[in-house]
């Protein structure tokens, strides 16, 4: 396989485990393959962090207020790979409980990321809500 196929692999298997496990309220598998190694980064839809402390905490507060996950689906537009760096353009569309509501909602989510020890490990996340 190429460096592109492996990469795709990656982001429709662990990266899509990550962003369902948050949405079930479990921050440790998106934590887990994010880079340990500043810079990190989130423009996010709710709030932003800048730095691997302001990161853990937004996904500690996260998880809290996301629950009982029912569906995510990640509409890939565009990606690449370029030697130890990659991205993804795509539409996260979820249906999660957030504080005890059932909420449903799509975001425009672009992600860079880096690899590091030979495993993929994300860098930055900008996201936003798609509105009508």
């Amino acid at each position: 396989m190429s460096d592109r196929d492996d990469f795709l692999v990656w982001v429709r298997t662990a990266l899509y485990e990550a962003e369902v496990a948050l949405h079930d309220g479990d921050p440790s598998p998106r934590r887990a393959l994010w880079s340990r190694t500043e810079p990190v980064s989130v423009l996010g839809a709710w709030r932003n962090a800048v730095g691997l402390e302001e990161v853990d905490a937004l996904f500690t507060s996260l998880a809290e207020s996301f629950s009982d996950c029912t569906s995510y689906a990640f509409e890939l537009q565009a990606y690449d790979v370029i030697g130890d760096m990659a991205y993804t353009v795509g539409l996260e569309h979820t249906s999660a409980s957030v504080d005890g509501r059932p909420h449903s909602y799509t975001l425009r989510a672009t992600q860079v990321y880096r690899r590091e020890d030979g495993a993929w490990r994300v860098a930055h996340r900008h996201g936003d809500t798609v509105t009508d």
